[in-house]
């Protein structure tokens, strides 16, 4: 199953993005708030059926946003099916 990233809300403070399936129906959400020194994220997926899927869309976005700002420090909380998903664990895996 195919998903995308649909905007809700983008502000300079936050973006509130929906992840959505082929059919428009919402599977999840990421969310970035941003402050002085600091940039929080938060996300969820609902159906453990497109985890892996959800992991390879919002991973390169937050790689993105650390770019795009470099100088913030970022807290992040996110999860699959009610699990934590670890990003930092799957980033050294990779390397």
């Amino acid at each position: 199953m195919q998903i995308f990233i649909s905007p809700e809300v983008i502000k300079e403070q936050c973006q509130i993005l929906n992840i959505v399936n082929q059919d428009h129906k919402a599977v999840g959400y990421i969310s970035f708030f941003f402050d002085d020194k600091k940039m929080y994220v938060y996300g969820q997926c609902e159906e453990e059926g497109v985890s892996k899927d959800f992991k390879d869309v919002i991973q390169p976005y937050i790689q993105g946003m650390a770019k795009a700002k470099p100088d913030l420090d970022i807290y992040s909380y996110i999860s699959i099916g009610g699990e934590k998903l670890d990003l930092s664990e799957e980033e050294s895996k990779e390397k």
